[in-house]
Parts: C-alpha cells; sequence; structure tokens
C-alpha cells in the first residue's frame, strides 16, 4: 500500500503584488488624480455665444494639472516601493 500523504495536495499560499502600504499609497494617489479632474471642470456658460473667462483662472490652468501630476507621481512610487 502507498502512503496517502503524499496523495494530498497543498494549495500554495496566494500572496499579493505588493505590500498592504503600497496599496494605500495607491488608493491615496488615485484619489489625488481624481480630485485634479474635479478642479478641471466647470467653468463653461450657458449661453454658447457668450466666451467664459473664468476657463482660464488659476484653479484650472495651474493648480489642477499640477494636482494631476503630483497624483501620478505618487502612484509610481507606490508601484516602485520595495516591500520589506
Amino acid at each position: 500500500m502507498k502512503n496517502n500523504n503524499n496523495n494530498v495536495e497543498q494549495q500554495p499560499k496566494q500572496e499579493f503584488l505588493f505590500d498592504g502600504i503600497n496599496y494605500k499609497i495607491l488608493l491615496i494617489g488615485i484619489a489625488v488624480i481624481a480630485l485634479g479632474f474635479i478642479l478641471m471642470s466647470g467653468g463653461g456658460s450657458k449661453d454658447p455665444n457668450v466666451f467664459n473667462e473664468e476657463i482660464f483662472n488659476f484653479r484650472r490652468i495651474r493648480l489642477a494639472p499640477t494636482t494631476v501630476l503630483i497624483g501620478f507621481g505618487i502612484t509610481i512610487y507606490s508601484i516602485f516601493k520595495k516591500s520589506k
């Protein structure tokens, strides 16, 4: 008779690609990117024949794109961060 202990297959332990801190940093980065896109929205005019200068204010031209780039930097950092 054969030993049945060899027939029992052990399931390998499932491991995530990153650590928990990497996922937290990634979610923060995604939230910052979403905030940047929210800051870019708005500034339209109800009448298409009327030009609205609001589209060229500081928030939409400087702050929102900078926020999106910072968010992309955070997500890239979370991918490259080494686990201990």
